[in-house]
């Protein structure tokens, strides 16, 4: 495949196939066999009903879901793309229309049915009637057409994969009230704030919100609280939240970043001396590596940091639900956790004394290395990103009195936030404004 499958689907498939040559006593081909004929060859596998918390009946599931897939790269030219939502850790999409589809679920899904696997031709023959709908439509060929700019996977990961996260701290009262309110009362003040926006929403944004928001907010059941529909709308709360009760926060980076950069600094402190460094990370800092990623890799803590965790710093424990009705939501993108994990090392952070540790971090490697490092201005602008970040999340932690909690954006999601923040403030703000 152009765009291959994660390699634990890619091993799974060739177990898959393995097995059933061997219940069969000859080769058996995954992309080619009706879906139909192989129903009668997987219950030799299973030994039994199909059990989805069975470890070994999801591992034929997930081997069935890379066939899947393959067929449909075959068939459609659809493509895997990281997405931390899916149980796969990838989705797939489709070049000509904005599908996605997590294979796996959908043989998990038809497992469950008795083993129906000819469900999943049912569902080839839905997208392949929504592909034909999206290539013949009027204007497809502007858009999404054979003539015009297909999607690929970058652009899908830009749009679903929840790569970036900030820290948000949510008024407690705030947010229960606004999960504890019916959608339509929910969506009447998000378009009020629409208008009252200072200053005034791009026209685009605000038909996107209006679209994309409100109109979400109005097919919800208009009889019964948003906490009661969050498994129908899960991200929709989730905004929810943040729109009407967030009262502070950071900027939204990377998870990487977040969780081999900035964390680490807290944990590490300004150290006044450094320790020995091997001839591998010698020639790193003479390649030009950022000296910044090279100090959290040699630098040890001051303070122990949990060895498995949420970013290397949050417990299991530390985790919790903002509202029970989260409980129902199974990719949840907004966790609160316990600030208190946090709070003295935020407390004794100061930027100017990390900085200064970093810069004798790199005379240090200097002075072994018998050279200077190549210039590489991704290492300053990572520094001064990391410190940002930090002070932000330092003011959000010891100033602000509600709950820490840790939101999941996608990259689209996350250039956008300049606008949900004018919608937020409009929200927050006074409603009446005297002249």
């Amino acid at each position: 495949m152009a765009h291959p499958a994660p390699p634990h689907v890619q091993s799974a498939q060739a177990q898959v196939a393995a097995a059933l040559q061997q219940v069969e006593g000859k080769p058996v081909d995954l992309l080619k066999v009706p879906w139909t004929e192989l129903e009668a060859s997987i219950p030799k596998l299973l030994g039994g009903p199909f059990q989805v918390d069975n470890p070994n009946h999801q591992g034929l599931a997930l081997g069935l879901a890379g066939a899947f897939a393959e067929r449909m790269f075959n068939e459609h030219q659809a493509f895997w793309f990281p997405n931390r939502d899916s149980p796969e850790g990838a989705t797939l999409g489709f070049p000509d229309a904005i599908i996605m589809l997590s294979p796996f679920g959908a043989v998990m899904e038809s497992m469950a049915q008795g083993g129906k696997l000819s469900k999943l031709e049912d569902l080839a023959a839905d997208i392949r009637r929504s592909l034909g709908q999206a290539r013949f439509a009027p204007g497809a060929t502007q858009s999404l057409g054979a003539t015009g700019p297909k999607m690929g996977p970058e652009e899908y990961r830009r749009l679903f994969d929840p790569g970036f996260l900030q820290f948000v701290v949510l008024d407690a009262a705030k947010a229960k009230s606004t999960f504890e309110s019916k959608p339509d009362a929910l969506a009447r003040d998000v378009r009020e704030a629409l208008g009252r926006t200072q200053p005034p929403l791009p026209q685009e944004a605000r038909q996107q919100f209006e679209g994309q928001i409100v109109q979400s907010l109005t097919r919800l059941d208009a009889a019964h609280p948003l906490s009661d529909q969050m498994d129908r709308a899960p991200r929709i709360a989730e905004l929810m939240g943040h729109l009407f009760a967030t009262i502070g926060g950071t900027g939204a980076a990377p998870e990487e970043f977040w969780g081999e950069i900035v964390l680490p600094l807290l944990f590490i402190g300004s150290p006044t001396s450094f320790p020995p460094v091997d001839e591998e990370e010698t020639q790193a800092f003479t390649q030009g590596a950022p000296t910044l990623a090279l100090f959290v890799d040699v630098v040890p803590h001051a303070v122990q940091a949990p060895e498995e965790g949420l970013l290397g710093t949050f417990e299991q424990s530390d985790l919790t639900l903002e509202h029970p009705g989260f409980g129902k939501v199974g990719a949840l993108r907004l966790i609160k956790v316990n600030a208190e994990r946090i709070r003295t090392l935020l407390e004794q952070f100061d930027p100017d004394k990390t900085v200064d540790a970093v810069r004798r971090f790199t005379k240090h490697m200097e002075d072994k290395a018998g050279k200077g490092a190549p210039p590489n201005p991704q290492n300053e602008e990572m520094l001064k990103a990391a410190m940002v970040l930090l002070g932000d999340l330092k003011r959000a932690v010891t100033t602000e009195k509600g709950d820490l909690c840790l939101r999941r954006l996608t990259e689209a999601e996350a250039a956008s936030e300049q606008a949900v923040s004018l919608v937020r403030k409009a929200l927050q703000g006074p409603r009446i404004i005297l002249s």
